[in-house]
C-alpha cells in the first residue's frame, strides 16, 4: 500500500482497501518505514489510540505481547530529524529530545482513515521500522496471524525519476513482489522495502500468493512527469484448495501423457482404450476442460471446451489428442519430442455472464487469477484461461491483449457490449511423474487459450 499524500497515491490505496469492505477484521497490523528517525528495531508506539477526523481507533492489546520479542520494541528514544512541516501539524511538538519514531511518521497514520471507512470495528497495531531483519520480524508476526487479522506493508516505490524511467523501475519491483522473489526485491527501490520484505517472508511461510491490484505514479495523478513517485497496491491471499485429490489429478495427467505418447505415433489412436471401471467416480462427471502442451517453456498446443460436453476423463483424452495433432498454429507432435512435452490440465466451471454498467465497473468485478474470460465483440471472440493472469496481471492489459486476440483493437472491449461472459476455472496443477510436471508459463500468453 502506498503512503504519499492522498491526491497522489490515494486512488491506488483506495482500490486496495475496497477489497476489505464488509469483512470482519478485528486487528490491523500496519508496518511502515521510518522517514525521520534512526534506530534499531521495530517501534510500537506507547499510546492507547490513534485519532483522526473520522474518529478514534484503539491500539490492539497484542501490542504489549509483540514488544516482548525482538526485533519489536516499545517506542524507543532515538535520534529524530524533525520535518520542515512541523509548524503545520495540529499536534504540538514534544519537548526537545522527547521525539519518538512515531512522532512525525506518516507512513502508518495515512492508512488509518482508509481502514476506518471500510471496516466497522477494529484495533490497530502500528509499527515503525528502523534497522530490522525482515525475516526475523516475519517469524514473530507469523504467530499473530489469524483469519481476523490483516497486515499492511506501507511503501511507495521509486522516487523522483522521470516518468518512463520510473515505470521501468517500478515494473521490476512489482514483478519481484508478485513472484515472491526476495533476493530480487532486496535490490529494488522502495522506501518501505523492509515492511515489504517482511510481508514476502510471511507469504512464503504461509503459502500465500500475490496479485497486483493497481499501479500508477504521481505523474498519472497530481504531479508533473519530470520526477515522479511510484505507487502500487498488491494483495496477498491464500489460494483456494484444489478440488481434486492427488490420485485424481495423477490419473488425468497419466491419461493425457499416455494419449500424447500414443497419438505421436498413431494419430487415430486405434487400439487405445480406457477401462471405465478404473476411472474415479468424480472424473466421470461431465466437465469442460483445456489441455495445454509446452516444450522448453514455449506453447506447443492448447485445445479445450468452454462448455461441458462429455465426462472429464474423456474430455482430457480428446483434448490431449487434439492439442497434439489439431492445433492449427503448430505442426503435429512428433514421436521424438513427445517425452519433452509438459502437460497442464485446466478444469473449468460453466461460463456465467458478467454484467456491468461501464468499463470501470467491469474492471472492478473482474477477479484476477480466478476468472478466465470469454470475450465476444460483435461476431469476434477469444478466450483466456485464468493462468494468463500470471503473465498479464494488470486488468486493463489483460483485456487489451484479449481484444487483440479476437482480432479487434486493444480498447474495443470498452464499448458496445451489454454483457461480458466470464468463466471461473478450477485448475489441475499437479506433478504426476518425472515426465509430466506442471508446465512453466509459456512466453506467448496470447496463445494460452483456444476458443
Amino acid at each position: 500500500m502506498p503512503h504519499a499524500g492522498y491526491p497522489y497515491s490515494g486512488p491506488t490505496a483506495a482500490i486496495a482497501y475496497k477489497t476489505l469492505a464488509g469483512r470482519e477484521i478485528h486487528t490491523v497490523i500496519v508496518l511502515g518505514p521510518s522517514h525521520y528517525a534512526a534506530f534499531a528495531g521495530a517501534s510500537v508506539p506507547d499510546v492507547d489510540a490513534y485519532q483522526t477526523p473520522l474518529g478514534t481507533v484503539p491500539i490492539s492489546d497484542k501490542a504489549q505481547q509483540l514488544v516482548k520479542t525482538s526485533p519489536f520494541v516499545l517506542e524507543p528514544k532515538c535520534l529524530v530529524q524533525r520535518p520542515p512541516w512541523l509548524r503545520q501539524s495540529s499536534k504540538p511538538a514534544p519537548a526537545a529530545g522527547e521525539d519518538t519514531p512515531d512522532t512525525w511518521e506518516h507512513s502508518v497514520e495515512v492508512q488509518v482513515p482508509f481502514l476506518q471507512k471500510v471496516l466497522k470495528n477494529f484495533d490497530l497495531l502500528p509499527v515503525v521500522f528502523g534497522d530490522v531483519d525482515p525475516e526475523q520480524a516475519a517469524r514473530v508476526l507469523a504467530g499473530m496471524i489469524d483469519d481476523k487479522t490483516i497486515i499492511v506493508a506501507s511503501s511507495d516505490l521509486s522516487h523522483y525519476h522521470p516518468y518512463d524511467e520510473a515505470k521501468g523501475l517500478d515494473t521490476r519491483c512489482v514483478k519481484a513482489v508478485c513472484s515472491l522473489d526476495i533476493d530480487g526485491m532486496k535490490t529494488q527501490e522502495a522506501c518501505g522495502k523492509l515492511p515489504i520484505l517482511t510481508l514476502m517472508y510471511l507469504a512464503r511461510e504461509k503459502g500465500w500468493k500475490a496479485q497486483l491490484l493497481d499501479y500508477r505514479n504521481s505523474g498519472d495523478t497530481a504531479g508533473d512527469k519530470s520526477g515522479v513517485v511510484g505507487y502500487a497496491a498488491i494483495a496477498f491471499y491464500e489460494p483456494a484448495p484444489k478440488n481434486y485429490a492427488a490420485p485424481e489429478r495423477k490419473f488425468l495427467l497419466d491419461l493425457a501423457r499416455r494419449t500424447l505418447t500414443c497419438v505421436a505415433t498413431n494419430p487415430d489412436l486405434s487400439g487405445f482404450e480406457v477401462n471405465a471401471r478404473g476411472v474415479p467416480p468424480k472424473l466421470s462427471e461431465t466437465r469442460a476442460c483445456f489441455v495445454t502442451l509446452t516444450e522448453n517453456g514455449e506453447l506447443r498446443g492448447c485445445i479445450g471446451h468452454i462448455l461441458p460436453q462429455e465426462s472429464l476423463y474423456q474430455a482430457v483424452e480428446d483434448n490431449a489428442r487434439n492439442a497434439a495433432t489439431r492445433d492449427p498454429r503448430f505442426p503435429p507432435v512428433q514421436p521424438g519430442e513427445a517425452g519433452k512435452i509438459k502437460i497442464e490440465i485446466s478444469v473449468l466451471t460453466e461460463p456465467q455472464p458478467l454484467r456491468f454498467s461501464s468499463p470501470e465497473d467491469l474492471l472492478n468485478k473482474l477477479k484476477p487469477d480466478e476468472d478466465g474470460v470469454v470475450l465476444q465483440i460483435g461476431s469476434r471472440g477469444a478466450t483466456f484461461l485464468p493462468q494468463v493472469w500470471e503473465q498479464i496481471p494488470d486488468k486493463v492489459e489483460f483485456l487489451n491483449h484479449l481484444s487483440e486476440k479476437a482480432g479487434c483493437a486493444p480498447n474495443d472491449w470498452r464499448g458496445g457490449m451489454s454483457t461480458f461472459p466470464s468463466t471461473t476455472s478450477k485448475r489441475l496443477r499437479s506433478r504426476s511423474d518425472a515426465s509430466c510436471p506442471t508446465p512453466n508459463r509459456p512466453s506467448r500468453p496470447l496463445q494460452r487459450g483456444n476458443s
